[in-house]
């Protein structure tokens, strides 16, 4: 395996539908303590004002970078430091690829947040996020296909590539998808970075998808469930 040039990163992700402002913060602070990296926070259901802009306020006790993670644009509020500006690579409706980020990009402006230009690629398992934003899942046993999805997003200008299996998903996105995702970027000398969000659980799985080449991951429910896990799965993907 080649030497990393640059240290993997953790998202840790907050739905403001579920959590409560004081919840939270807990998180939030946990997530600090643990070496997380940044907030995403963010959902694909129920997310409304002021309820998020509560939630983004006080997650900023903790002192992490906060991004918005939107499912539309009601998931917008100044409150944060900037936004996946993302386009879903692999939706059957338009408005996913275009429709809501023309409505959202004078608001984003607005706002003053820093829009991070984001591919969004939903695979196997979907949850709601690939349910509401009429994706087609790429089937988990379809590397290839992923990879094609990635480099594409990559050639569009893309900073960030994210392969997400759905908030409880039963299994990630496999390692294989990842490993032609990094590969097929960096042979087209394309700089993008891949980070990887739905069903990584443990300090293993989170370990193996580094290993194949990610830059970062995201986990959201086990953050919630087990705090305690958190801190071992950064661990296991800072000494890949």
């Amino acid at each position: 395996m080649e030497e990393r040039s640059r240290r993997p990163l953790h998202f840790t992700l907050i739905d403001p539908h579920k959590t409560s402002p004081r919840e939270a913060a807990e998180i939030a602070l946990n997530a600090k303590n643990a070496g997380s990296n940044a907030i995403l926070v963010g959902g694909s259901i129920g997310v409304y004002e002021p309820r998020l802009s509560e939630v983004v306020r006080s997650i900023k006790r903790a002192g992490l970078p906060i991004i918005l993670f939107p499912g539309n644009i009601n998931g917008l509020t100044p409150e944060a430091d900037g936004v996946l500006f993302m386009y879903l690579m692999n939706t059957s409706n338009v408005y996913y690829v275009t429709g809501a980020q023309v409505q959202a990009a004078p608001i984003v402006m607005s706002m003053g947040l820093e829009p991070i230009p984001t591919a969004y690629i939903i695979v196997g398992y979907g949850g709601a996020a690939g349910y509401i934003g009429m994706a087609r899942p790429i089937p988990y046993d379809k590397p290839e296909i992923v990879a094609a999805y990635s480099l594409a997003g990559a050639m569009m200008g893309a900073r960030i590539i994210y392969l997400e299996a759905g908030s409880g998903a039963p299994q990630p996105v496999p390692v294989d998808a990842v490993k032609m995702s990094v590969s097929l970027i960096r042979k087209a000398g394309l700089d993008s970075l891949i980070i990887v969000g739905g069903g990584i659980r443990d300090g293993d799985k989170a370990r193996k998808i580094i290993e194949a080449g990610a830059d970062g991951i995201v986990t959201g429910n086990i953050t919630e469930e087990d705090p305690s896990a958190l801190e071992v799965i950064i661990k296991s993907i800072m000494s890949s």
